[in-house]
């Protein structure tokens, strides 16, 4: 199977001029020819060799055992911010979710909801970033679907992919897993992916460029579990994206019923990421990530766990920062800085909409 050509998104053009358009219309969304030159000339050539959105479904070999399935929508606005954009956003965001289970991605579908009015050259440049996010990732998009809305009908763009993954044998992580005792670690910094996206949002200049953190992290939760084989010692993981970290740990504290305990001395936030929620009146605890992780470990296995994350270049920055204890079920509390104790409540909606 040939490779998929690496092509720089910010040098795409168009590999054959689509009846020399240079933005959507409604028929490109009619199932007709437009549609089918659309398929052609932008998406396949942008998503290599996997197959594509030109297939109704996808035949895929599985190994014996069990698989993960995910599906997720993004409707970020801005469509690009710094260090990305939403097609490698929607590809990563895919892939961890399916990591969160422990499994290893196979591979993802794409749907494509298109305003009508929508510039080629700025799809052509999304569907190049998706082709390399996926081959990054090591996964093939196989099979797709696009239609096409009226103006005012879609914000210029939203997409939607789903995956499927294998999880290894004997791996059985789950939010409802988390016990007394267990330490929390972060993969690494928070905050940065909301704050990038602010940054173009609002115009804001913050006095450096704060990019997004979008990576997959299959290959890391890979290496944590081959730390620690047949202990089941990673008990839940969670990618904490809406609601950052504080709705990852009560989400977990809730299908656990136990407590948890956040130092947040230690929990790494970039000072800029700080600087700008103390300006915007953000809590960065709650600032969405699309590239970190939050895991609940067995204490006897978490310096295991902590050394191989370390080890990888998405977990380099790794960090213990709180316990899970029996007290106050489904609740988290923080001991501050200053040696004071305080509840973490959830907000109410989000700080920040449509970040992913």
């Amino acid at each position: 199977m040939p490779e998929p050509v690496s092509i720089d998104p910010a040098d795409w053009v168009c590999p054959l001029p689509l009846r020399e358009m240079k933005r959507i219309v409604l028929g490109h969304g009619g199932g007709g020819i437009l549609s089918e030159e659309l398929i052609e000339n932008l998406f396949l050539p942008a998503f290599g060799s996997g197959g594509g959105p030109s297939r109704d479904s996808a035949v895929l070999t599985v190994a014996s055992g069990r698989i993960a399935m995910s599906t997720d929508s993004y409707v970020v606005a801005p469509l690009f911010f710094p260090g990305g954009n939403i097609g490698d956003l929607a590809v990563n965001g895919t892939v961890n979710d399916l990591a969160m289970s422990g499994a290893q991605p196979l591979a993802l579908t794409a749907g494509f909801i298109i305003e009508e009015g929508l510039e080629l050259d700025v799809l052509g440049r999304i569907a190049q970033s998706m082709g390399k996010a996926a081959d990054n990732a090591g996964v093939s998009i196989v099979t797709g679907d696009t239609k096409v809305v009226g103006r005012g009908g879609a914000d210029q763009l939203f997409v939607n992919t789903a995956g499927v993954g294998v999880i290894p044998d004997g791996v059985e992580i789950g939010p409802e897993r988390a016990r007394p005792g267990d330490h929390i670690i972060v993969s690494g910094k928070l905050g940065e992916h909301g704050v990038a996206i602010m940054s173009v949002r609002a115009g804001i200049d913050f006095g450096t460029v704060v990019t997004t953190d979008s990576a997959p992290l299959h290959r890391l939760v890979a290496a944590m579990l081959a730390a620690v084989p047949g202990t089941g010692a990673i008990h839940a993981l969670r990618d904490p994206t809406r609601g950052g970290l504080v709705a990852s740990v009560i989400e977990i504290a809730r299908s656990a019923s136990v407590g948890v305990v956040l130092d947040e001395a230690v929990i790494p936030v970039p000072e800029t990421v700080r600087s700008a929620c103390s300006f915007l009146g953000l809590d960065p605890l709650q600032v969405a990530n699309e590239g970190k992780l939050v895991a609940f470990v067995d204490p006897a296995h978490s310096e295991a766990v902590l050394a191989a994350m370390r080890a990888r270049p998405e977990g380099v920055d790794a960090t213990v920062i709180g316990r899970v204890v029996e007290e106050h079920p489904g609740m988290a509390v923080g001991t501050t800085p200053f040696g004071t104790t305080r509840i973490i409540e959830r907000e109410l909606g989000e700080q920040l909409p449509r970040i992913c």
